[in-house]
């Protein structure tokens, strides 16, 4: 299969809850830590990281499908926010994810926009996997503003 289809990443430890991400020889690398008191807030936590690849993947996901019938979005900008509780076991997991994407262009110049926000989450492979265990929520707005989903 392509590399693409089997990702891998190497995780060596730099010191304590430090550790060093490599994606491949040709990618920068990635220092992930734990926020005090664990670690020293040195780089992303794997909270972080796991918000950015459901944020990316929704927001590339919604780009593709734009594009597939000649949209330009004018610019894509995603925050994705995780809700970190208690389990009834008392262990600390990510409860809910929201990922809100806007865009910068005017919903009224997008083709097709209706069939576009009722499918793209569908195809996003890290969302709909992470999805199976944890809530996530996208709301989408336009350039002005306004929810569209």
């Amino acid at each position: 299969m392509a590399e693409e289809a089997q990702p891998s990443v190497t995780l060596r430890q730099q010191q304590a809850y430090q550790f060093d991400i490599s994606f491949s020889p040709d990618l920068p690398h990635v220092l992930s830590d734990e926020p005090a008191p664990l670690g020293a807030g040195a780089g992303p936590s794997p909270a972080h990281l796991l918000l950015a690849a459901v944020g990316n993947c929704m927001s590339s996901s919604l780009y593709f499908a734009l594009a597939k019938f000649k949209n330009d979005p004018g610019g894509i900008t995603t925050t994705a926010r995780g809700e970190i509780g208690r389990n009834p076991a008392g262990r600390l997991r990510v409860l809910h994810i929201a990922v809100d994407i806007r865009m910068g262009a005017a919903a009224a110049s997008l083709n097709h926009l209706e069939r576009i926000l009722d499918q793209f989450e569908q195809f996003c492979t890290v969302g709909e996997s992470v999805r199976q265990g944890i809530p996530i929520t996208v709301s989408v707005f336009d350039g002005s503003g306004q929810q569209l989903k």
